[in-house]
C-alpha cells in the first residue's frame, strides 16, 4: 500500500512540475492578454461610435471594422499561447 501512494505521489507532482510556466513563458502569455485587452476596449470604442452616426453605411463599416479587431485580438490570445508553450 505504501508503495501505491508513493507511486501516485510522484504522479501527481511530476504532473503539477510539467504545468508550471517559466518566468519567460509567463510574461510573453502575459503580454499578449494585455495587448489583446486593449484591442478588445478598442474593439468596444470602434462599435459605441458606430450607433452615434446616421449613416447606415458607417455604422455598418464601423462594426465591421470592431469584428475584425476583436478577431485580430483572439488571434494575439492564441499566438501568445502557442509562444509560451514552445518555449
Amino acid at each position: 500500500m505504501k508503495k501505491i501512494l508513493l507511486v501516485a505521489a510522484a504522479a501527481g507532482l511530476m504532473s503539477v512540475a510539467a504545468c508550471s510556466k517559466s518566468p519567460e513563458a509567463a510574461s510573453v502569455e502575459n503580454n499578449a492578454d494585455m495587448m489583446a485587452d486593449n484591442m478588445d476596449a478598442m474593439a468596444a470604442n470602434v462599435a459605441d461610435m458606430s450607433n452615434t452616426t446616421a449613416n447606415p453605411f458607417a455604422e455598418d463599416n464601423a462594426e465591421a471594422v470592431a469584428e475584425n479587431i476583436h478577431s485580430a485580438a483572439d488571434n494575439v490570445r492564441e499566438a501568445g499561447e502557442d509562444a509560451a508553450k514552445n518555449m
